[in-house]
């Protein structure tokens, strides 16, 4: 096995030293194992063990409408999604959650005093004074 030469800043180092007495191999061991994780082409046998993993499980329903619904409980009123994700999972909603949607699409319609973007306001600009002669 041909040999190598690396430059790694200490604190690597001192990382690859406690992995390596954590798991009671040596340092190259364990610099071995991580280049063969990080290649495109290692094996991937660990994404097979994991396919299907929830198949038999009876406890959640129907697995997409439950993934479906999962994604909705983080929609929040402002996300631009929130009706479709009201209107398809109603019970994840309340009536607070309407009100600050409704409060948030009135912000973002609401002209900003002076122009520019909702919720700022334009400086007013100071009256110079005057020089004394």
């Amino acid at each position: 096995m041909p040999r190598i030469l690396a430059d790694l800043p200490d604190d690597d180092i001192k990382w690859l030293d406690h992995r390596a007495a954590e798991q009671g191999k040596s340092r190259a061991s364990v610099l071995r194992e991580a280049v063969r994780a990080y290649r495109a082409d290692a094996p991937m046998d660990w994404l097979e063990a994991g396919f299907g993993a929830w198949k038999d499980r009876d406890d959640i329903g129907d697995a997409v409408e439950w993934q479906r619904r999962e994604r909705a409980s983080w929609t929040r009123p402002w996300d631009a999604e929130y009706p479709e994700a009201r209107a398809d999972f109603p019970g994840l909603f309340g009536e607070s959650d309407d009100r600050d949607h409704v409060l948030h699409k009135n912000w973002i319609a609401a002209p900003a005093k002076g122009g520019g973007k909702p919720g700022k306001t334009k400086k007013s600009a100071k009256p110079k004074k005057s020089a004394r002669k």
